[in-house]
Protein backbone atom coordinates (compact mmCIF):
# COMPACT_ATOMS: atom_id res chain seq x y z
CA UNK A 1 0.00 0.00 0.00
CA UNK A 2 1.32 3.44 -0.96
CA UNK A 3 1.96 5.59 2.12
CA UNK A 4 0.20 8.48 0.37
CA UNK A 5 -3.01 6.55 -0.31
CA UNK A 6 -5.80 8.47 1.37
CA UNK A 7 -3.92 11.79 1.24
CA UNK A 8 -4.24 14.50 -1.37
CA UNK A 9 -3.50 18.15 -2.00
CA UNK A 10 -5.59 21.14 -2.94
CA UNK A 11 -4.60 22.89 -6.17
CA UNK A 12 -4.77 26.22 -4.29
CA UNK A 13 -1.51 25.32 -2.53
CA UNK A 14 0.59 25.37 -5.69
CA UNK A 15 1.54 27.98 -8.28
CA UNK A 16 1.54 27.38 -12.02
CA UNK A 17 -0.75 25.82 -14.58
CA UNK A 18 -3.25 23.11 -13.76
CA UNK A 19 -1.22 20.58 -15.75
CA UNK A 20 1.96 21.49 -13.85
CA UNK A 21 0.22 21.20 -10.48
CA UNK A 22 -1.25 17.80 -11.34
CA UNK A 23 2.09 16.50 -12.62
CA UNK A 24 3.92 17.67 -9.47
CA UNK A 25 1.39 15.93 -7.21
CA UNK A 26 1.59 12.75 -9.26
CA UNK A 27 5.40 12.77 -9.28
CA UNK A 28 5.43 13.15 -5.48
CA UNK A 29 3.32 10.02 -5.13
CA UNK A 30 -0.08 11.52 -4.35
CA UNK A 31 -3.06 9.74 -5.87
CA UNK A 32 -5.75 12.41 -5.53
CA UNK A 33 -6.38 16.12 -5.92
CA UNK A 34 -8.90 18.59 -4.48
CA UNK A 35 -10.08 20.79 -7.34
CA UNK A 36 -11.38 24.35 -7.37
CA UNK A 37 -13.86 25.81 -9.84
CA UNK A 38 -11.27 28.37 -10.93
CA UNK A 39 -9.05 25.50 -12.12
CA UNK A 40 -11.64 24.90 -14.82
CA UNK A 41 -12.94 28.36 -15.66
CA UNK A 42 -9.50 30.04 -15.89
CA UNK A 43 -7.90 27.29 -17.97
CA UNK A 44 -6.62 28.67 -21.32
CA UNK A 45 -8.37 25.85 -23.13
CA UNK A 46 -11.64 26.31 -21.28
CA UNK A 47 -13.54 23.89 -19.09
CA UNK A 48 -13.32 20.90 -21.48
CA UNK A 49 -9.53 21.16 -21.65
CA UNK A 50 -9.26 21.44 -17.88
CA UNK A 51 -11.48 18.38 -17.42
CA UNK A 52 -9.30 16.47 -19.89
CA UNK A 53 -6.18 17.48 -17.96
CA UNK A 54 -7.65 16.10 -14.74
CA UNK A 55 -8.72 12.86 -16.43
CA UNK A 56 -5.33 12.41 -18.11
CA UNK A 57 -3.39 13.03 -14.89
CA UNK A 58 -4.39 9.73 -13.31
CA UNK A 59 -5.25 11.56 -10.07
CA UNK A 60 -8.62 10.89 -8.46
CA UNK A 61 -10.59 14.03 -7.59
CA UNK A 62 -11.03 14.20 -3.83
CA UNK A 63 -13.77 16.76 -4.32
CA UNK A 64 -14.73 20.06 -5.89
CA UNK A 65 -14.88 23.45 -4.19
CA UNK A 66 -16.39 25.73 -3.27
CA UNK A 67 -20.03 26.86 -3.15
CA UNK A 68 -20.25 29.90 -0.85
CA UNK A 69 -23.10 31.81 0.80
CA UNK A 70 -25.72 29.44 -0.54
CA UNK A 71 -28.05 28.68 2.34
CA UNK A 72 -30.52 30.83 4.27
CA UNK A 73 -31.45 33.24 1.50
CA UNK A 74 -34.91 34.08 0.15
CA UNK A 75 -36.58 35.49 -2.93
CA UNK A 76 -34.36 36.58 -5.82
CA UNK A 77 -31.19 35.92 -3.82
CA UNK A 78 -32.17 32.30 -3.27
CA UNK A 79 -33.05 31.87 -6.96
CA UNK A 80 -29.72 33.38 -7.99
CA UNK A 81 -27.69 31.11 -5.71
CA UNK A 82 -29.68 28.09 -6.86
CA UNK A 83 -28.60 28.79 -10.45
CA UNK A 84 -24.97 29.13 -9.31
CA UNK A 85 -25.25 25.83 -7.43
CA UNK A 86 -26.56 24.02 -10.50
CA UNK A 87 -23.60 25.27 -12.55
CA UNK A 88 -21.17 24.19 -9.82
CA UNK A 89 -22.73 20.73 -9.67
CA UNK A 90 -22.38 20.41 -13.43
CA UNK A 91 -18.65 21.21 -13.29
CA UNK A 92 -18.19 18.93 -10.29
CA UNK A 93 -19.75 16.04 -12.21
CA UNK A 94 -17.69 16.77 -15.33
CA UNK A 95 -14.42 16.26 -13.42
CA UNK A 96 -15.60 13.00 -11.90
CA UNK A 97 -15.62 14.52 -8.42
CA UNK A 98 -17.98 12.75 -6.03
CA UNK A 99 -18.05 15.50 -3.38
CA UNK A 100 -19.09 19.17 -3.63
CA UNK A 101 -17.85 21.31 -0.76
CA UNK A 102 -20.25 23.96 0.57
CA UNK A 103 -19.01 26.52 3.11
CA UNK A 104 -21.32 28.03 5.70
CA UNK A 105 -22.74 31.42 4.80
CA UNK A 106 -21.17 34.70 5.83
CA UNK A 107 -23.93 36.80 4.27
CA UNK A 108 -25.80 39.30 6.43
CA UNK A 109 -28.77 38.67 4.15
CA UNK A 110 -29.01 35.03 5.26
CA UNK A 111 -31.32 33.86 8.01
CA UNK A 112 -29.98 32.38 11.24
CA UNK A 113 -32.85 29.86 11.33
CA UNK A 114 -31.15 26.45 11.39
CA UNK A 115 -34.25 24.70 10.08
CA UNK A 116 -34.32 26.96 7.01
CA UNK A 117 -30.59 26.46 6.50
CA UNK A 118 -31.14 22.70 6.68
CA UNK A 119 -34.02 22.89 4.19
CA UNK A 120 -31.88 24.79 1.67
CA UNK A 121 -29.03 22.31 1.98
CA UNK A 122 -31.44 19.43 1.55
CA UNK A 123 -32.70 21.03 -1.67
CA UNK A 124 -29.11 21.26 -2.91
CA UNK A 125 -28.42 17.66 -1.96
CA UNK A 126 -31.51 16.49 -3.82
CA UNK A 127 -30.21 18.24 -6.96
CA UNK A 128 -26.92 16.38 -6.52
CA UNK A 129 -28.43 12.90 -6.23
CA UNK A 130 -28.94 12.27 -9.98
CA UNK A 131 -25.29 13.24 -10.55
CA UNK A 132 -24.00 10.84 -7.91
CA UNK A 133 -22.54 13.69 -5.88
CA UNK A 134 -22.35 14.04 -2.11
CA UNK A 135 -22.61 17.50 -0.54
CA UNK A 136 -20.16 18.23 2.29
CA UNK A 137 -21.21 21.16 4.49
CA UNK A 138 -18.27 22.87 6.19
CA UNK A 139 -18.40 25.39 9.01
CA UNK A 140 -16.27 28.45 8.27
CA UNK A 141 -14.80 29.82 11.49
CA UNK A 142 -16.11 33.24 10.45
CA UNK A 143 -19.53 31.98 9.34
CA UNK A 144 -22.42 34.26 10.32
CA UNK A 145 -24.52 31.57 12.01
CA UNK A 146 -22.65 28.29 11.48
CA UNK A 147 -19.01 28.68 12.54
CA UNK A 148 -18.32 25.43 14.40
CA UNK A 149 -18.53 21.91 13.06
CA UNK A 150 -20.80 20.93 15.92
CA UNK A 151 -23.37 23.36 14.48
CA UNK A 152 -22.88 22.18 10.89
CA UNK A 153 -23.48 18.64 12.18
CA UNK A 154 -26.70 19.82 13.83
CA UNK A 155 -27.84 21.26 10.49
CA UNK A 156 -26.99 18.05 8.62
CA UNK A 157 -28.95 16.01 11.14
CA UNK A 158 -31.96 18.31 10.75
CA UNK A 159 -31.83 17.96 6.96
CA UNK A 160 -31.66 14.15 7.17
CA UNK A 161 -30.65 13.57 3.54
CA UNK A 162 -28.50 10.56 2.57
CA UNK A 163 -26.01 12.44 0.39
CA UNK A 164 -25.66 15.46 2.71
CA UNK A 165 -22.86 15.25 5.24
CA UNK A 166 -20.19 17.43 6.75
CA UNK A 167 -16.72 18.54 5.76
CA UNK A 168 -14.19 19.04 8.53
CA UNK A 169 -11.34 21.54 8.26
CA UNK A 170 -8.69 21.55 10.98
CA UNK A 171 -7.89 25.23 10.44
CA UNK A 172 -11.44 26.32 11.19
CA UNK A 173 -11.67 23.96 14.17
CA UNK A 174 -8.53 25.40 15.75
CA UNK A 175 -9.36 29.00 14.81
CA UNK A 176 -12.81 28.73 16.41
CA UNK A 177 -11.49 26.76 19.39
CA UNK A 178 -14.16 24.10 18.87
CA UNK A 179 -13.65 21.29 21.42
CA UNK A 180 -12.38 18.13 19.72
CA UNK A 181 -14.61 16.07 22.02
CA UNK A 182 -17.47 16.98 19.67
CA UNK A 183 -15.93 14.66 17.05
CA UNK A 184 -17.01 11.69 19.14
CA UNK A 185 -20.68 12.56 18.49
CA UNK A 186 -20.32 12.39 14.69
CA UNK A 187 -21.42 9.58 12.42
CA UNK A 188 -18.30 8.60 10.43
CA UNK A 189 -20.42 7.62 7.42
CA UNK A 190 -21.59 11.25 7.20
CA UNK A 191 -18.11 12.76 7.17
CA UNK A 192 -17.57 13.26 3.45
CA UNK A 193 -14.29 15.19 3.52
CA UNK A 194 -11.51 16.13 5.94
CA UNK A 195 -9.18 18.99 5.04
CA UNK A 196 -6.01 19.47 7.07
CA UNK A 197 -3.74 22.44 7.66
CA UNK A 198 -2.23 24.37 10.55
CA UNK A 199 -0.99 27.91 11.26
CA UNK A 200 1.82 29.57 13.16
CA UNK A 201 0.11 31.25 16.12
CA UNK A 202 -2.13 29.98 18.87
CA UNK A 203 -5.12 32.33 18.63
CA UNK A 204 -7.17 34.10 15.97
CA UNK A 205 -9.59 36.05 18.19
CA UNK A 206 -11.34 38.06 15.47
CA UNK A 207 -13.11 37.01 12.28
CA UNK A 208 -10.83 39.37 10.33
CA UNK A 209 -7.67 37.72 11.66
CA UNK A 210 -9.10 34.27 10.93
CA UNK A 211 -9.85 35.22 7.33
CA UNK A 212 -6.41 36.77 6.76
CA UNK A 213 -4.60 33.77 8.24
CA UNK A 214 -6.80 31.27 6.42
CA UNK A 215 -6.27 32.86 3.02
CA UNK A 216 -2.56 33.68 3.20
CA UNK A 217 -0.63 31.76 5.86
CA UNK A 218 -1.76 28.24 6.53
CA UNK A 219 0.96 25.59 6.73
CA UNK A 220 1.04 21.82 6.34
CA UNK A 221 0.15 19.52 9.24
CA UNK A 222 3.21 19.22 11.48
CA UNK A 223 4.58 22.63 10.50
CA UNK A 224 2.44 24.78 12.78
CA UNK A 225 1.88 25.25 16.50
CA UNK A 226 -1.19 22.99 16.75
CA UNK A 227 0.54 19.69 15.92
CA UNK A 228 -0.61 18.01 19.13
CA UNK A 229 -4.22 19.05 18.53
CA UNK A 230 -4.06 18.03 14.87
CA UNK A 231 -2.70 14.61 15.81
CA UNK A 232 -5.48 14.29 18.40
CA UNK A 233 -8.08 15.21 15.77
CA UNK A 234 -6.84 12.61 13.28
CA UNK A 235 -6.61 9.92 15.95
CA UNK A 236 -10.16 10.68 17.13
CA UNK A 237 -11.43 10.38 13.55
CA UNK A 238 -9.58 7.09 13.15
CA UNK A 239 -11.06 5.69 16.37
CA UNK A 240 -14.48 6.88 15.29
CA UNK A 241 -14.16 4.77 12.15
CA UNK A 242 -13.49 7.46 9.52
CA UNK A 243 -11.71 5.86 6.56
CA UNK A 244 -12.19 8.60 4.00
CA UNK A 245 -9.84 11.07 2.39
CA UNK A 246 -7.54 13.68 3.92
CA UNK A 247 -6.70 16.67 1.76
CA UNK A 248 -4.10 19.32 2.55
CA UNK A 249 -5.81 22.68 2.07
CA UNK A 250 -2.90 25.04 2.54
CA UNK A 251 -3.40 28.64 1.44
CA UNK A 252 0.09 30.12 1.78
CA UNK A 253 1.50 33.13 -0.06
CA UNK A 254 5.07 31.90 0.51
CA UNK A 255 4.36 28.52 -1.09
CA UNK A 256 2.98 30.32 -4.14
CA UNK A 257 6.52 31.67 -4.68
CA UNK A 258 8.36 28.35 -4.37
CA UNK A 259 9.05 25.66 -6.97
CA UNK A 260 6.35 23.03 -7.23
CA UNK A 261 8.73 20.22 -6.27
CA UNK A 262 9.69 22.04 -3.05
CA UNK A 263 6.09 22.47 -1.93
CA UNK A 264 4.91 18.96 -2.78
CA UNK A 265 7.88 17.54 -0.88
CA UNK A 266 6.73 19.44 2.21
CA UNK A 267 3.29 17.94 1.68
CA UNK A 268 4.84 14.49 1.33
CA UNK A 269 6.71 14.90 4.63
CA UNK A 270 3.45 15.95 6.27
CA UNK A 271 1.66 12.87 4.98
CA UNK A 272 4.55 10.69 6.20
CA UNK A 273 4.27 12.17 9.69
CA UNK A 274 0.51 11.57 9.79
CA UNK A 275 0.72 8.07 8.38
CA UNK A 276 3.71 6.73 10.27
CA UNK A 277 3.97 8.72 13.49
CA UNK A 278 0.37 9.68 14.24
CA UNK A 279 -1.83 6.86 12.95
CA UNK A 280 0.56 3.93 13.33
CA UNK A 281 2.58 4.95 16.38
CA UNK A 282 2.41 7.54 19.13
CA UNK A 283 2.07 11.15 18.04
CA UNK A 284 5.33 13.05 18.69
CA UNK A 285 6.02 16.43 17.19
CA UNK A 286 7.74 15.85 13.87
CA UNK A 287 11.51 16.36 13.97
CA UNK A 288 11.62 17.67 10.41
CA UNK A 289 9.64 20.78 11.39
CA UNK A 290 12.40 21.85 13.79
CA UNK A 291 15.17 21.96 11.22
CA UNK A 292 16.50 25.36 10.15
Amino acid sequence: MNMLDGYGMDTITLAGSLEAKLAAMKDAGFSQVMLMARDLVTHPGGVPAAVQAVCSSGLRPTGFQVLRDFEGLSGHLHAYKLDIAKAMLKMCAATGSKVLLVCSSTSRHATSDLDQIAADLKKLAMLAIPLGIQVAYEALSWGRTVNAFSTSWDVVCRADCPNLGIGLDSFHIFAANTPLDAIDALDPSKIFLVQLSDFMWQETPTFEERMTTARTFRVFPGEGVHSDALADMVLRLDRLGYRGDYSFEVFNDDYQQLPLATVVERARQSARWLHQSVLHKSAPLPDWTRTT
